[in-house]
């Protein structure tokens, strides 16, 4: 977990990676939204992910991860720790290899559980702080 090897291969250089993003918040004081909105501007394609919305960030917003129209590069999460191990079984089903858990949410089991599917695991930490700190801004 929280491997510098996964950290880089998961930001990429941004053109055509796509982060499908679980909880992304229409609410631009919340972090997932200025957070995937830096992403968006940095080169990547943001997947949004929240039943409660129809579009955010100028995307369409889809229900679950099952329901994208493509597999996404990375699922990145900003949901309450209780909420991940579900997470993680629907990307074992989907065969989803990339997590990354936002900074402030951490469940070890899930991640544990993750890694033994497969599943390279990025938790407790922000991506766009490592985007920034990668791009030495």
């Amino acid at each position: 977990m929280n491997e510098p090897e996964a950290i880089e291969e998961m930001l990429g250089n941004g053109t055509g990676k796509t982060i499908a993003v679980v909880g992304l918040s229409d609410n631009p004081s919340k972090p997932s939204h200025y957070v995937s909105e830096y992403m968006q501007r940095n080169g990547y394609k943001i997947l949004p992910v929240n039943p409660a919305l129809q579009m955010v960030l100028g995307e369409k917003s889809y229900a679950s991860l099952a329901e994208l129209p493509v597999k996404p590069d990375v699922v990145n999460v900003f949901r309450v720790p209780a909420q991940i191990p579900a997470i993680v079984d629907e990307m074992l089903v989907l065969g989803l290899k990339d997590l990354w858990v936002q900074a402030g949410i951490i469940n070890m089991e899930a991640a544990a559980k993750a890694e033994a599917g497969g599943i390279r695991v990025v938790m407790d930490r922000c991506i766009m702080v490592e985007h920034r700190r990668r791009e030495g801004a």
